[in-house]
């Protein structure tokens, strides 16, 4: 009986693989495919420039600086609350979207777009982030105006009567319309002055 008894146990054992893989336990098919190293790159990068950009629509100046890398973090506390800084109050960010990630000589160069709303008016911005790896973890590196996102209205008539043309992104105010930002901060979260 003892023999019965092993003999049916090594049975047991021996199918009992291929049971629970006919059943679909342990079947990665429908797992994800494992992502290349540059698309987690990518990836990684996506998630830095996305959290930033929530920072910025949430004015939340703590979100925004951990998004950054250490040297820029100065320059952030210094100015991105300030008249021309990201997260200024004269103006708010309705909504922020990365729109492509690339390689760049100095990282990933990931670029984005920006609905800005001053009072009744809003325009679209972009904005070009660099985020680089800083030891296991990965930052913004660098900000600054992106290629102008087309816009559905016209450009507004200027004092002369002329329509302007749309002008570079960034969150600082410019020169003809205070109250909208577009001017080309020197570091992420505001300018110099």
């Amino acid at each position: 009986m003892r023999t019965g008894k092993a003999a049916l146990a090594v049975a047991v054992l021996a199918f009992l693989p291929v049971a629970v893989t006919g059943c679909g336990f342990g079947d990665d098919s429908t797992a994800e495919p494992a992502r290349t190293p540059a698309e987690d790159v990518a990836a990684k990068s996506r998630e830095r420039v996305q959290a930033y950009l929530d920072a910025m629509v949430a004015k939340d100046v703590a979100g925004g600086r951990n998004q950054l890398c250490a040297p820029l973090q100065d320059a952030f506390d210094a100015h991105a609350t300030g008249p021309n800084g990201d997260f200024a109050d004269h103006f708010r960010v309705t909504e922020a979207a990365v729109t492509d990630v690339q390689p760049g000589p100095r990282g990933q160069e990931v670029t984005t777009t920006l609905t800005v709303a001053a009072g009744t008016r809003t325009a679209v911005r972009a904005l070009d982030f660099t985020v680089t790896r800083s030891g296991t973890d990965w930052c913004i590196a660098g900000e600054a105006p992106g290629t102008p996102a087309p816009t559905a209205s016209p450009a507004e008539p200027s004092a002369s009567g002329t329509p302007e043309p749309p002008v570079p992104g960034g969150v600082t105010p410019r020169s003809d319309d205070p109250d909208l930002p577009g001017a080309d901060p020197p570091a992420p979260g505001g300018d110099a002055g």
